[in-house]
């Protein structure tokens, strides 16, 4: 504990000077959204079941079923099969769209845990059709803008309104680039892919908004001060707390990474690559813009 609060204390006393290449970090975040973009644009994102369709099963397998055997047996003759362990003896099989008919798939799977199982009840096979994958796409989208138009409603009020378009602006970055990020690494983007990138972008606001406060507080406090320096000041000052949330954080989710499967690999990788990008926009971002939003004519003495 008492390294933990030298530590902190360290931190609190830190005079890192943030805003000196915050022209560059603000040129190379617009440099990163437009690369992300292209990349998206030209790569495309590698859709999974949930988007692009496919095959979804739900079985009961009498006794315990070993996910890593099934899996095993039915990549063999199954391509882009995914399994799930829903509760001990369920198992949810999933496989992607391909040229080969969907019965067909259906048939071949069912003769594998047959030869191999004993008892096995097929409780649920869906098909998964483009249609309905599109009207997936169109909500996860509805749902990401849904959560900017009410982040921004909120900080516009908690604070004044540069301080909402420099909240979005960070959070636009921070999903553009985690697009980016799932299109040159071929991740699967499925439905938990929206679930990563709400969390990422309530991480991020969340962080803005602690910073944020200390800006406002100092704004109040130093009325004669340099904007910058007191955008250094309210940085620093919050910096252990920044810094030990991402730190404590990014450590859980390597747990996941390492030992969460395959099934939450994808949320797992890009939530990691997520933060980080989300802590950077906070102190980067999301605070430097305030300068050229003309913050202090909206402040009153």
């Amino acid at each position: 504990m008492k390294i933990l609060s030298k530590f902190r204390s360290g931190l609190s006393n830190t005079k890192i000077d943030f805003m000196k290449p915050h022209k560059f970090a603000l040129a190379a975040s617009v440099v990163a959204i437009v690369a992300s973009l292209i990349l998206v644009g030209v790569n495309g994102l590698n859709f999974g079941i949930d988007f692009a369709g496919g095959i979804l099963i739900e079985a009961k397998i009498e006794g315990n079923a070993d996910v890593t055997k099934v899996r095993d047996l039915l990549a063999e003759q199954v391509k882009d099969v995914q399994i799930q362990n829903v509760d001990g003896q369920d198992l949810l099989i999933r496989v992607a769209k391909t040229d080969e008919e969907q019965s067909v798939v259906v048939k071949k799977i069912q003769e594998i845990l047959g030869k191999n199982f004993s008892k096995i009840e097929y409780r649920k096979v869906d098909y998964v059709g483009p249609q309905v994958g599109s009207e997936l796409i169109l909500k996860g989208f509805m749902a990401l803008l849904m959560s900017f138009i009410f982040i921004m409603i909120y900080i516009w009020i908690r604070f004044d309104w540069q301080f909402g378009v420099g909240g979005i602006f960070a959070l636009i970055h921070d999903a553009i680039l985690t697009l980016g990020f799932y299109s040159i690494t071929g991740l699967e983007f499925n439905l938990t892919s929206i679930a990563a990138i709400l969390t990422i972008i309530g991480y991020s606001i969340n962080d803005s908004v602690v910073i944020y406060d200390r800006i406002r507080e100092n704004l109040r406090r130093y009325k004669k001060m340099n904007l910058s320096d007191l955008i250094n000041s309210s940085a620093n000052s919050t910096l252990s707390r920044t810094i030990l949330t991402s730190g404590i954080t990014l450590i859980s989710i390597l747990a996941l990474i390492l030992f969460g499967g395959k099934v939450l690999y994808s949320f797992s990788v890009a939530a990691f690559f997520g933060i980080v990008v989300g802590t950077y926009s906070s102190i980067y971002i999301s605070a430097p813009i305030l300068i050229y939003l003309n913050l202090r004519r909206q402040e009153k003495d």
